[in-house]
């Protein structure tokens, strides 16, 4: 993507990130908040990521936001209604082992 990641976007260092105003941070929000809705509920299949985070999220050239790296998503399939407590996904890096 030409905009890499939304990590990248964020998180590198102050001269090479990219300059993002409060409207673009709200697009970007709300794109993402769209894609998952997409996945969820309007997808002929259900599908669940498990491992959301802002190195998951690719920004193109107009920072539309693309959700990726779908290694951990499972299908919800609507005869399954189990609620899953099992923990999922990679932890961020800005935690610790203890979890602060």
């Amino acid at each position: 993507m030409e905009n890499n990641s939304l990590s990248r976007a964020l998180f590198d260092p102050v001269d090479s990130q990219l300059k993002l105003d409060w409207p673009a941070r709200q697009k970007i929000c709300v794109g993402i908040a769209k894609g998952l809705a997409f996945l969820h509920e309007e997808s002929t299949l259900k599908i669940v990521h498990r491992d959301i985070k802002s190195t998951n999220v690719l920004l193109d050239r107009d920072l539309n936001p693309k959700i990726s790296d779908f290694g951990l998503a499972k299908l919800d399939e609507e005869e399954n209604t189990h609620i899953s407590t099992r923990i999922a996904g990679t932890m961020p890096s800005c935690y610790n082992r203890e979890g602060i």
